[in-house]
């Protein structure tokens, strides 16, 4: 069965985490993805947070399944010479390089665009033009630029980051949406185009009720946070915990096994349409005729107490006995899975979530699969390449260079790293 991105060649620049994960999720999709990385050293993922000696690091492996590498020197003249015949021969370029990194080596867009008129050249940046647009940005850094830090914790409490690479792996699935739009509209125009995703905007992007709560507090204080009715609001969206954000009250309940289980815990919302089965559930049946509980605006300035009386129910519970109980009755919630949960569930090893994949140096590790599912798509997770692996093969079948040429290349050390001196 062919794939939803069959015949797209992509000429991958990136490194680290938010280019790649853009392009291991067009590799999902069927691209042929030539990671393009330095010699003897490679993306800096691949030493990075090491558990196996000698062997690519997961950091690495997790983020570049189903691509080809080749190395080259871009510094060499053969090998600046290379990745030109490379953009000519690919559809999408994609980079996450520091502001004017690409320009230095010389390859400026206008140059991109002489070399290959219909490639696209996609970059993930920190910031979109303005006063930081030159600053180097990291997964947390973006965190905050973003506003999730600033709206993520409790009241008391400093702001936080999330678990969650919103920043880095966010932006690289914003940049691979934004590089198939971009191939879909170079078929009716036939030309590439520049497409960029900012972390900061991508951050951003994901936290749209926070602004929307931003301009709610206007007109008043936002009644659905935990601080409401008795604490402040002063003119900036406060932290809210663990609130939902969609004006369902929620929040984190312990479970049986708290005490000694740090994941023993469950998302509980009290659903207005739900809320006569919540009050059967928890014993207090008398909450649904009184006017005190009975309405949902009359129940805000009660939900320390509500959530606490839910709570002395969820304590006699593990959280998945409390989840099937609660299910019976279509009242909102969920466990709080730890990764050692997640990595040793049946149901998302069986959809492609969860991959086992089998690696030359390191052997078996788990990765997560492709999220979205095509039913004329699927998905097969392939190993990430080694440094260099497919070099010869791309210069043969990319390129279509002769035996000699190939030689020729490799002995001027343009796919090799440089030679030391005695003094370095």
């Amino acid at each position: 069965m062919g794939k939803a991105l069959d015949g797209v060649r992509i000429l991958d620049f990136t490194h680290v985490q938010s280019g790649p994960t853009c392009t291991q999720l067009l590799a999902w999709f069927g691209a042929d993805v030539i990671k393009v990385e330095r010699p003897g050293v490679g993306d800096i993922t691949r030493g990075q947070l090491r558990d196996v000696p000698n062997a690519d690091s997961l950091y690495f492996t997790m983020l570049n399944h189903n691509k080809r590498s080749i190395t080259i020197d871009s510094k060499h003249p053969e090998g600046k010479k290379l990745l030109e015949e490379l953009i000519v021969s690919c559809d999408v370029m994609v980079e996450n390089f520091a502001p004017g990194a690409l320009d230095r080596m010389g390859f400026t867009w206008e140059r991109v665009q002489e070399l290959n008129p219909r490639m696209i050249m996609a970059s993930v940046k920190g910031f979109g033009p303005g006063p930081y647009e030159d600053c180097k940005v990291y997964e947390n850094v973006a965190q905050c630029a973003g506003g999730s830090a600033s709206t993520t914790g409790f009241d008391d409490g400093p702001p936080l980051v999330t678990g969650a690479q919103i920043g880095d792996s966010g932006t690289g699935l914003h940049l691979a949406l934004g590089i198939v739009a971009a191939i879909h509209q170079r078929t009716t125009t036939g030309r590439g185009q520049r497409v960029m995703a900012a972390m900061q905007d991508g951050v951003l992007n994901l936290c749209r009720v926070k602004l929307r709560d931003q301009q709610r507090l206007a007109h008043g204080p936002l009644k659905e946070f935990p601080q409401y009715p008795h604490g402040k609001f002063g003119d900036v969206v406060p932290r809210a915990a663990n609130a939902s954000g969609g004006g369902q009250p929620g929040s984190i309940l312990k479970c049986k096994g708290w005490e000694t289980d740090p994941n023993a815990y469950i998302y509980f919302i009290t659903q207005a349409p739900v809320w006569k089965e919540i009050c059967n559930v928890i014993g207090k049946p008398e909450w649904i005729t009184d006017p005190e509980y009975a309405k949902p605006d009359a129940r805000l300035p009660h939900l320390k107490e509500i959530f606490a009386t839910i709570e002395a129910w969820t304590m006699t519970k593990t959280k998945f006995e409390a989840m099937a109980i609660l299910n019976e009755y279509d009242i909102p919630c969920g466990p709080i899975l730890s990764m050692k949960e997640l990595a040793e569930e049946q149901s998302l090893r069986d959809t492609g979530t969860v991959v086992e994949v089998d690696h030359p140096t390191r052997g078996k590790y788990l990765s997560v699969g492709n999220p979205i599912k095509m039913s004329d798509s699927p998905t097969e997770v392939t190993r990430s390449p080694l440094l260099g692996e497919h070099t010869d093969e791309i210069l043969r079948d990319v390129l279509k260079f002769d035996e000699g040429r190939i030689s020729a290349l490799k002995a001027s050390g343009a796919l090799t790293a440089p030679a030391r001196s005695a003094a370095e």
